[in-house]
């Protein structure tokens, strides 16, 4: 089903001079007066913002375009560079949502199936109840499965960032807390829900979640530089140093090496913006998917519950993708990741352009910096559409 396609054609690097922003502002392909804007949120989110560097990876009909501001290491002022590795944080769901959907395709995972005829005796305690959560529901985030994230010290993380953490285990500890509403009756973002969804793959294929992304995706679509690392601590290529800040006056914590156990399959996973872009073009291309799947893939619930305040974005989840309105109209799908040293925005329109953002600081980012991310996101796919 899925075609091999070929590498992405490498991409001249030009110096821009910008001089802004520590470690310079730089790009590739043409340096075009109508990428300025961009260039001023890139450099917003490493000075007003106050991330260390900052990377956007844009694909459209003109090519590939990089740009990025400020440093990759803190301490030897290194630039950040254009094909730079990081972790993706929950830009893993759709990947793991892919591989279900094509268990779904291949008959042997059903939607709206129980939890229970998968994992049966797993989902138990507090109110929740395998019975009564579908794989839809884990997929939507509208199973009520309490996150465990929610409920973790984060100090006692950042003292042992190495640390093996069984999924088993967080589940159960999740299972410790009562379930946040009945399945289906509100939308609640709930990362034990993709635990269980890595878990379904293991059981339905008898390999682990990551095999089988490897095998399904990344394999496929060549993506040299994207990885399920297991317990692996290190970024196998070229990268910046990630960041946490402990504290709001504290200094910088260098989190780089980090056991990516404690998100599995809801987060654990590290790719490029390259990468990144040329899974979402397949993805929404219909390039992974069959039709059907595809459209229950993009079947959307607002994320806003009664008594939330209006949402301008009109943000959407649909099974581990997520849509949100341009400001030029019309809507890009995507989704957002979040993980110690780092965070991540990126998108796609149907037909059109990709675009990924990076900062190397998470988590502790603030509400200007995760609004300058889905700007410069949106106004890449949005220059996309108004040049072609």
């Amino acid at each position: 089903m899925i075609k091999q396609r070929r590498a992405l054609r490498g991409a001249l690097v030009l110096a821009l001079s910008a001089g802004v922003a520590a470690g310079g502002l730089t790009g590739t392909a043409t340096a075009d007066a109508d990428r300025a804007p961009l260039r001023e949120l890139m450099t917003r989110l490493t000075t007003v913002d106050g991330g260390p560097g900052a990377l956007l990876h844009v694909r459209d009909r003109r090519g590939g375009t990089v740009l990025t501001s400020g440093v990759a290491d803190v301490t030897s002022r290194a630039p950040m560079r254009a094909d730079s590795e990081f972790r993706i944080g929950s830009m893993t769901k759709p990947f793991v949502a892919t591989v279900v959907l094509q268990l779904v395709g291949e008959h042997r995972v059903v939607l709206d199936a129980p939890v229970e005829r998968y994992l049966p005796g797993v989902v138990r305690g507090n109110g929740n109840d395998g019975r009564a959560v579908t794989v839809r529901q884990l997929l939507q985030h509208t199973s009520g499965i309490p996150d465990y994230l929610g409920f973790l010290d984060r100090q006692e993380i950042l003292r042992n960032p190495l640390a093996h953490h069984d999924t088993r285990d967080l589940v159960e500890f999740a299972l410790t807390h009562p379930r946040a509403f009945d399945p289906g009756e509100r939308w609640g973002y709930s990362n034990t829900n993709y635990l269980l969804a890595g878990m379904i793959i293991q059981r339905v294929t008898g390999r682990a979640y990551g095999r089988e992304i490897r095998r399904r995706i990344i394999e496929p679509l060549g993506l040299r530089h994207t990885s399920v690392p297991g317990d692996r601590t290190a970024i196998s290529g070229p990268h910046p140093r990630g960041y946490v800040r402990p504290g709001p006056d504290a200094p910088l914590l260098d989190i780089t090496a980090f056991n990516p156990s404690i998100a599995g399959a809801s987060g654990s996973m590290i790719s490029s913006g390259a990468d990144l872009n040329r899974f979402l073009g397949a993805l929404v291309g219909g390039r992974l998917l069959r039709p059907a799947q595809l459209r229950e893939m993009m079947r959307t619930r607002s994320t806003r519950n009664p008594g939330d305040p209006v949402d301008p974005a009109n943000r959407a989840y649909g099974l581990g993708l997520e849509s949100k309105s341009l400001p030029c109209g019309g809507l890009y799908w995507g989704h957002g990741g979040d993980i110690f040293g780092f965070k991540t925005a990126g998108g796609a329109t149907v037909g059109g352009g990709q675009a990924t953002v990076m900062v190397n600081l998470d988590p502790g980012a603030t509400r200007a910096q995760s609004d300058d991310m889905t700007a410069a996101v949106q106004r890449a796919l949005c220059q996309d559409r108004t040049t072609r």
